[in-house]
């Protein structure tokens, strides 16, 4: 165990790829650099701007920075919302979201009625008061689109199991029923009355953030339709009156907050993720009587059968294996000779070995850069030369080979025990959403018509399934890598190698696919972040980029490759999707689609947790 404790000192403690104190990798570098907060996609962009509208440190962009990149894009993906961005929505069922948001506004009047009653500063009255104001506005708008397109505002339509969730939420916490507990009959001190009103606009603040961040997120598709159906509605929640609401109750938040403790504090945070975790229930709830693209599961029900292919490193993991295997292999020559045994381990100290695989490190790095550069076309493609492109991965396949020879020579893989390399395997971190994602496909696998691929380069296959089985989700996963050679339990140091490089890969991709014995035709969707994925993610219906490696996008866009990021992809797909009968996906059609998280592959593939 000493081994273990070790390497988990050495391991990161935070989903961050650049804070790995654990020796360099010259596997990790294929990518390039990968990405923590950036995005390419429009998705973190809009997330990130709306972050920063209140002050550094405030407790309202604490909260919101924490959900967005979960419950923001499981919003934005849900089939009301993508059906709405591509101005596809039929209209009755806008009619329909219209009614029950009016029970949302009529809330939420209340609780800023509740809130201010509980508030002790004149200046705190002001603001709620402001902000119940420009929800009755809000209301009026409404009633205007309801009388348009000829409903009657007055007449009562009942709310929804899903929006009586929230507005009931909303009235317990306005109430002080926090955490399941009792409203109070006396507030005695302005503090308790303080209290309230801070835990109040805490459950009403994520509404107002989530609404300026969705009409900035589709405003954007008003530029290409002017006649847009939904017009009024995105530039309603577009605006910069509305974003000023949002940063008004963001500020009113911080301020309350000041004088709170940090168990209060924390209550507050769970309010924030219950309103938004009951703002996606409400979207997801919206009845949507047409096809649409999400979640793509729904979409192939029984007429695709949908395969799932993923590599593994730094696309899976923050860090790539090889630099894992590495540290194993250095802490096992020192667990060896601090017992004293005679070891078999054909080294004579973990710093020769060290410098061992610095010194492949550094190899690696320089030549793999050269090989890149080398493989280039001298000028950029118009559009996709898949033939030439396979030509140029030809090359880098023969130096991915060599350069696996050359570890497998130096003997830095010897004396491992393969216990310990499975416990490191469910030490492994791996990319926020990640985890989520493969356990939400172990627990509704049996409902979906889905088969799920690893194809890894990582050199030891027992590694991938300790990681899978520590999520949870191992049966049923189909994993193709290498395999070390073990003799009893110890790692000999030759690698069984069956997948090497990006030519390996594809030809596994596509032998499985030719090997599917399904009636119903095959939906491919490949997830990758390499170099080495760039042939598999064009093969596929639909390939997707996880992180921002700058080799991946160099190599891709020299040969034609074009990268969109999924969302905005999906609404002109959404778009098409009433006039194609066949799959509206297609393979080596010259676009990937970049995502900024596993959150947004989630909400795509298989949706959220109330799809």
């Amino acid at each position: 165990m000493l081994l273990l404790r070790r390497l988990r000192l050495r391991l990161p403690c935070r989903p961050n790829p650049t804070a790995s104190s654990i020796p360099p990798s010259p596997w990790s570098t294929r990518p390039g650099p990968k990405h923590s907060s950036a995005s390419l996609g429009r998705m973190s962009t809009s997330s990130s701007a709306a972050a920063a509208v209140v002050a550094e440190g405030s407790a309202a962009r604490r909260f919101w920075i924490a959900a967005s990149s979960r419950e923001a894009a499981f919003a934005s993906y849900t089939p009301f919302l993508l059906s709405l961005a591509a101005g596809a929505l039929r209209l009755d069922s806008f009619r329909q979201y219209i009614a029950q948001d009016a029970h949302f506004l009529h809330a939420f009047a209340r609780a800023y009625e509740m809130a201010e009653e509980c508030a002790d500063d004149d200046d705190d009255k002001a603001t709620i008061t402001a902000l119940r104001k420009a929800i009755l506005r809000e209301l009026n708008l409404h009633a205007s689109v309801l009388q348009e397109w000829g409903v009657d505002p007055t007449k009562e339509i009942s709310p929804s199991p899903a929006t009586t969730k929230y507005t009931d939420f909303l009235h317990a916490t306005a109430t002080g029923k926090v955490d399941g507990g009792k409203a109070s009959d006396k507030m005695v001190t302005p503090f308790e009355k303080t209290k309230i009103a801070a835990y109040t606009v805490g459950a009403m603040t994520p509404c107002m953030r989530l609404y300026a961040y969705l009409g900035k997120e589709l405003t954007s598709f008003l530029k290409q339709d002017e006649n847009h159906p939904y017009k009024k509605w995105i530039e309603t929640y577009a605006s910069s009156d509305f974003e000023d609401n949002a940063i008004q109750i963001e500020e009113l938040l911080d301020k309350l907050s000041v004088s709170l403790t940090g168990e209060e504090l924390e209550i507050i945070g769970k309010l924030y993720q219950q309103a938004m975790r009951l703002e996606v229930e409400f979207f997801s709830a919206q009845p949507v009587d047409q096809p649409v693209v999400t979640p793509l599961s729904r979409y192939c029900d029984t007429k695709y059968k949908l395969l799932i292919f993923c590599d593994f490193d730094l696309t899976c993991t923050v860090v790539d294996s090889s630099a894992v295997l590495a540290e194993i292999a250095i802490l096992s020559y020192q667990k060896a000779s601090q017992g004293g045994a005679d070891s078999s381990l054909d080294r004579t100290k973990s710093a020769d070995l060290r410098y061992s695989w610095n010194m492949l490190s550094n190899q690696y790095t320089e030549e793999y850069e050269q090989c890149i550069t080398s493989l280039l076309p001298p000028e950029e493609a118009r559009s996709l030369d898949y033939d030439q492109l396979y030509k140029g991965l030809e090359v880098l396949s023969e130096f991915e080979k060599l350069a696996n020879s050359r570890v497998v020579d130096s003997g830095v893989l010897r004396g491992m025990n393969l216990d310990d390399i499975r416990k490191a395997g469910e030490l492994l971190i791996l990319q926020d959403g990640c985890k989520s994602f493969f356990q939400k496909i172990g627990k509704t696998r049996d409902n979906l018509n889905l088969d799920v691929h690893i194809l890894s380069y990582c050199w030891c296959a027992d590694l991938i399934r300790s990681a899978f089985l520590s999520v949870g989700y191992l049966d049923g996963l189909n994993i193709h890598s290498n395999e070390f050679a073990f003799e009893g339990s110890i790692s000999t140091g030759h690698i069984n190698r069956q997948m090497e490089s990006p030519l390996d890969k594809v030809e596994k991709f596509k032998s499985i696919k030719s090997d599917m014995d399904s009636t119903a035709p095959l939906l491919s969707v490949y997830i990758g972040d390499s170099v080495g994925d760039l042939i598999c993610l064009l093969e596929a219906d639909i390939g997707i980029v996880v992180g921002s490696s700058t080799s991946l996008r160099r190599v891709g866009k020299q040969f034609g490759v074009s990268f969109v990021p999924l969302f905005p992809g999906l609404v002109e797909k959404q778009k098409q999707i009433a006039k194609e009968e066949s799959s509206i996906f297609k393979a080596r059609s010259g676009i990937l689609y970049t995502v900024s998280s596993w959150s947004e592959i989630q909400a795509f593939i298989l949706g959220n947790d109330f799809s």
